[in-house]
Formats: C-alpha cells, sequence, structure tokens
C-alpha cells in the first residue's frame, strides 16, 4: 500500500480538527502582501481538496496537482457539493509533484500541509523546485510549510493515540515515530484500527510515513539553486521568527521578475 493509498478512504475523518479555511486565510492574506494581483494558483500535494477549494472561495483559480487517485476522487466530489460565490475555481490533475508539465504558468505555488517534507531525497527537492520554477511567473510566489528541524530534534516526537468517529466509523491510530538523526528524517509508522459500525467489522491499516525536517541554511541554498529570493521565513500561522519551539514553519520565495 502507497502512502495515503488506505488514508484515501479516511482522511478527512482523520483530520477533521484542521482549520482549512483558517490557513487558507491566512496564506491569502500573505500572497495580498507580496502579490496583490495573483489569480492563479497551483496547488502541490493536493490532497482531498480542501485547501484548493477554499482558495476558490477567496477568488483563485486553482490547479491541483496530487498522485492518489483516490484522493483526487474526493476532490472532484467536494466540488459537485460546493458552491462558490465569486469568480474562483478549482481543477484537479493526477500527476507527481517532482515531475510534471502543464500549459501556462501561475502566480503562486503552494505546498501546504508538510508536502515538502515528504520529500526525503535531495533530488526529489531538487526535482520539485525545478518543476515549480517552470511554472511560476516572473514576480510569482512559493509558499509552503515544513517540519523545522530545530524543533524536531529538541523537542523530539513521540508515539501518540488519537481516536475519531463519526456515524459510519470509528477509527483508533497508533502513531510511533523513529527519528533517523543523521537523516534529518523521522519514519512515522501509523496503524490504524478501522471499526464498521454497521457490521461491528474491524479493519487494520499499516502505513509509513517519512518526514523529512529542515533547517533554514539548506531552504536558503534550495532557493538559490532555483533562482528563487527570500520573502518570509516564520512561523507557520504567524510571523514569529521561528525557533527550537516552532515545529512547522513556513517560508515564502519569489521568482524574480526579470532573470
Amino acid at each position: 500500500m502507497t502512502v495515503f493509498g488506505a488514508y484515501s478512504c479516511y482522511y478527512d475523518l482523520l483530520y477533521e480538527d484542521k482549520s482549512y479555511a483558517k490557513e487558507v486565510q491566512f496564506v491569502s492574506s500573505v500572497i495580498r502582501r507580496h502579490a496583490a494581483d495573483a489569480r492563479t494558483l497551483l496547488d502541490l500535494g493536493c490532497g482531498t481538496g480542501l485547501h484548493a477549494w477554499a482558495f476558490a472561495e477567496q477568488g483563485y483559480r486553482v490547479t491541483g496537482i496530487d498522485r492518489s487517485a483516490g484522493m483526487l476522487a474526493k476532490a472532484r466530489e467536494r466540488g459537485q457539493q460546493t458552491t462558490l460565490t465569486g469568480s474562483g475555481s478549482a481543477d484537479f490533475l493526477q500527476g507527481d509533484i517532482r515531475d510534471f508539465k502543464l500549459d501556462g504558468r501561475f502566480d503562486v505555488a503552494a505546498a501546504l500541509f508538510h508536502v515538502i517534507s515528504y520529500l526525503p531525497e535531495n533530488s526529489d527537492l531538487e526535482s520539485v523546485f525545478a518543476r515549480i520554477c517552470e511554472h511560476l511567473e516572473p514576480g510569482g510566489l512559493v509558499i509552503f510549510d515544513h517540519w523545522y528541524g530545530p524543533a524536531v530534534l529538541t523537542d523530539r516526537p513521540v508515539p501518540r493515540i488519537k481516536t475519531f468517529e463519526n456515524d459510519e466509523v470509528k477509527i483508533i491510530r497508533i502513531a510511533t515515530p523513529t527519528l533517523l538523526v543523521n537523516d534529518n528524517l523521522v519514519d512515522v509508522r501509523y496503524d490504524i484500527m478501522v471499526l464498521e459500525k454497521s457490521t461491528g467489522r474491524w479493519e487494520q491499516l499499516t502505513e509509513t510515513h517519512r518526514m523529512r525536517y529542515l533547517f533554514w541554511p539548506e531552504i536558503e541554498s534550495l532557493l538559490s539553486r532555483h533562482g528563487l529570493e527570500r520573502v518570509e521565513f516564520c512561523e507557520w500561522l504567524s510571523d514569529k521568527v521561528p525557533d527550537q519551539s516552532s515545529w512547522n514553519t513556513f517560508v515564502v520565495a519569489s521568482r524574480p521578475k526579470t532573470l
């Protein structure tokens, strides 16, 4: 089973406490601050489309890309249940964010909910940022959040158990992290027990998500190699300068208007 393969069935329930609307409002304010005329947005690793449709509600014309057919099916289904009040739209394409080719360029490329941290190899990062730059308008913005190395090493990940429930299923998820300190990686094993309430049947799923944590000097070097300029580097959902307590940080970079 590939990462998020089994997750696509239960993904939205597992993250029902995540405020996608609040995050999109925050990112939209950042976009308005640095690129007020931005209208087109590329959503990398769009998942089930919760960010994408919230951006569309803000008036952006969104193109979402994801590898998971199951996730994309849910994103498109969500569109059938969404009535947009403005001029925004959302379209979804299946593809690998390390290797895609679209017609046209975008004002903003966004990779949210730790998509960049799901790229464990240096070659993965290089490929993604090469594709971003190919699809970014001059003066366009790149916005991404990620696990921040100083916090991961200071407040180390520990096992966690969470329970999720709706009318149809009850889910118990056990997350067991393994820190690979010399590789800047954390392997998070998810053991997921799902109870189907109508039948009383239990199903067990297991997936391991390999997460990369990043430090500012390597981010700065990555941006420089791809001709991108730093605009902001802050704690996620705030303007706080990151420190050893900032597990989740975000970067805004821009493609120069003249190259």
